[in-house]
């Protein structure tokens, strides 16, 4: 495979960010002309968006790509490319073949993340919260909704367009049925939807109450809500 990039392979490098900065540069005044690379570019960007969003963009060392191309050089050549030398390391008839098992291993790489980030997604969808609390404020209107899905993770989502004054915190509380006293269950700058890791707090039961709180920026100083409440409703257990 020592033939030059096609213009699928080069759409893709450079969606990866694969290129140095002149074939970039070159790369990038084709397309201002070429429709077919443009919709070629237009394809692998959608096809690599979910790897966008998956997590922050990280830098590949360049060791990585050297240890893959050492090992691409131990394997045994055959019959064809046996009968003649290798070409010099600074040979630029190298280049294209580097570049497309840089690209590969990187489309591999991607297809990996975007794998579990899929599988990931789909569990989240399957799993069902074991109780959903509407949260009211003070007038009866709906400000918040928590699904709670089972003592270990739960999800906040917003029903109103609330502004947290500078200086402060949401946080969001629940009051397990055994317990004496509300327990925090996590802490938002802004009322907007998150999911909260939860630790130790038991399975939620029907009727549980659930509130959220102004507090004072970072969350409660004493371990107990102390602002004024934004919300509060009990859990109900969803019926199918």
């Amino acid at each position: 495979m020592t033939g030059p990039l096609t213009d699928a392979e080069m759409a893709d490098a450079y969606v990866l960010g694969l290129m140095d900065d002149d074939e970039r540069k070159a790369f990038a005044a084709r397309l201002e002309t070429d429709a077919e690379l443009a919709r070629l570019t237009g394809a692998a960007q959608d096809r690599f968006l979910e790897l966008d969003l998956a997590g922050p963009a990280a830098p590949v060392s360049s060791g990585l790509w050297h240890r893959i191309e050492a090992g691409l050089e131990a394997q045994p050549r055959d019959t064809a490319g046996a009968a003649g030398a290798p070409p010099p390391a600074n040979d630029n008839r190298a280049r294209p073949a580097a570049a497309r098992w840089k690209l590969l291993a990187l489309m591999g790489m991607a297809a990996s993340v975007l794998l579990a980030a899929g599988l990931t997604a789909a569990m989240l969808r399957l799993q069902e919260p074991q109780v959903v609390a509407i949260l009211m404020d003070a007038g009866g209107n709906p400000v918040v909704m928590i699904e709670d899905f089972g003592g270990e993770q739960a999800k906040v989502v917003p029903l109103a367009d609330i502004r947290v004054p500078a200086g402060q915190s949401l946080e969001v509380w629940t009051l397990p049925r055994q317990a004496s006293a509300p327990v925090s269950m996590g802490v938002l700058d802004a009322l907007k939807g998150a999911t909260l890791s939860l630790s130790g707090l038991p399975e939620p039961q029907e009727e549980q109450l659930y509130e959220i709180t102004f507090e004072p920026a970072g969350g409660s100083p004493t371990g107990r809500p102390t602002g004024p409440i934004l919300g509060k409703g009990f859990a109900r257990i969803p019926r199918s």
